[in-house]
């Protein structure tokens, strides 16, 4: 599976962390050395997954090696729909008019965009699709509670867009060698640690301390699974892309694999957590640092729980 071109669009207001002192009591010190996060990106009023999603997809046009209308796949990858029926997917084939395409939702938190990636690889296994566009995008800042001491400032809003295709188009392709996904509800405080509940609450973390150990577990783990798999080493890995949930466990997993911080990127200091369109965000911001023979891992984890990897060949 190919890479064909990505986009992305990150809103342009901006909730720096001294905003939080007179809501939940908490110091822009103490968010930045807890999470790193030192303001995090807000969409307008008027913005939403299904708006936010259609500027990271002009983004992409301009790179894009043939016509959108040639794809045949369209997922929308979130867990903070707008419309839960007619979805950013379906809203896509509308103004674009692709006509070919099948198009639906799926959700499965912070890990839904990588998720796309393994269904968008089953359907060019099965000969259903041969080129598809995975929409993730999430507005946290609809649902985030920010009077909530443990989650309500993390939360950022973003979209990107990435067009993939079953066979390589254009010399500029870069290969997606292998994706792994896992459903972890079993493990840890699983389905209790973080939930999203429009009507109670909104998006609340209770179990923060686990989401954190869990993730410092399993994106790694998957990681080290894939380059095994492929006949790789560790050292010969270029980029880690890690969901930007916090600083300190894309830290932690620095340390744990003795691998240099520079190869870490991010952007969680300057927009927050974005969820389930983190990774995908980061990928598409620092597609031009990369060079031909790079290779690129990247690694999420979401609540529910769910984990997920796929390794890239620059």
């Amino acid at each position: 599976m190919y890479i064909n071109a990505t986009g992305y669009y990150v809103p342009e207001g901006r909730v720096h962390n001294d905003y939080f002192l007179n809501v939940n009591g908490l110091t822009g010190e103490w968010i930045e050395q807890r999470t790193g996060i030192v303001t995090r990106s807000k969409a307008g009023a008027d913005e939403n997954i299904n708006t936010m999603s259609m500027k990271a997809l002009q983004n992409a046009l301009d790179s894009l090696p043939y016509s959108v209308r040639d794809v045949d796949l369209i997922i929308s990858a979130s867990y903070s729909p707008y419309d839960t029926v007619a979805t950013a997917a379906h809203h896509a084939q509308r103004v674009y008019q692709i006509e070919r395409a099948k198009a639906f939702y799926i959700s499965s938190a912070c890990s839904s965009f990588v998720n796309a990636l393994e269904i968008a690889e089953g359907y060019f296994a099965m000969n259903k699709a041969s080129r598809a566009m995975i929409l993730s995008a999430d507005k946290n800042t609809a649902y985030g509670n920010v009077s909530d001491p443990q989650a309500g400032h993390l939360w950022g809003d973003a979209a990107a867009v990435f067009f993939v295709s079953g066979e390589k188009i254009c010399e500029t392709d870069r290969e997606i060698l292998d994706i792994h996904t896992e459903g972890l509800g079993h493990v840890g405080k699983g389905t209790d640690a973080v939930m999203m509940r429009p009507r109670d609450g909104g998006i609340m973390m209770p179990g923060g301390r686990d989401v954190f150990a869990q993730a410092c577990i399993h994106m790694q783990k998957n990681v080290l699974l894939l380059l095994e798999r492929n006949g790789y080493t560790l050292e010969q890995l270029s980029w880690f892309i890690c969901h930007q949930a916090n600083m300190r466990i894309l830290n932690n997993i620095a340390k744990q694999l003795l691998l240099p911080k520079k190869c870490f990127l991010h952007n969680i200091e300057k927009y927050g957590n974005t969820g389930s369109v983190s990774s995908a965000l980061v990928y598409a911001q620092n597609e031009p640092k990369f060079s031909r023979g790079d290779l690129i891992a990247i690694s999420v984890f979401g609540g529910g729980y769910s984990a997920g990897a796929c390794l890239i060949k620059g």
